[in-house]
């Protein structure tokens, strides 16, 4: 058993939209990530996904009804299937809850898909 202390966490991530892993737990990941502009759209199929924002405001796009702003300490679980894009502007910092394996760019592979997660340093 490992603490993880956030700020700390958040303090070693210098890349925007780069997720890492802080813990696992009965399968699921707990990742936190440094948010700022626009990511890309995208959908997870066999998995929901939990955003909560720790530090700044996120708006999360969706294609087909309103889009949810996400303030400090607001969370949200987008459905699986659900087309999304998540925005930060300025930045945010956010902790993502979704089972392991579950690749950040959904059905999307681009410049910003992460196979691979590292894990925090604290």
């Amino acid at each position: 058993m490992e603490k993880v202390n956030l700020a700390s966490a958040f303090a070693s991530v210098d890349e925007r939209w780069d997720p890492h892993l802080a813990g696992e737990l009965n399968g699921q990941a707990v990742k936190l990530a440094k948010a700022e502009g626009d990511f890309v759209w995208h959908s997870h199929e066999d998995a929901d996904e939990l955003f909560l924002v720790t530090d700044g405001r996120l708006r999360i796009e969706f294609r087909n009804r309103d889009d949810a702003i996400l303030e400090e300490g607001e969370l949200l679980v987008v459905p699986r299937g659900t087309e999304h894009r998540p925005v930060a502007e300025p930045e945010a910092n956010v902790l993502l809850f979704e089972p392991a394996g579950t690749r950040n760019t959904g059905d999307v592979e681009n410049e910003l898909t992460r196979e691979e997660l590292e894990r925090v340093d604290d």
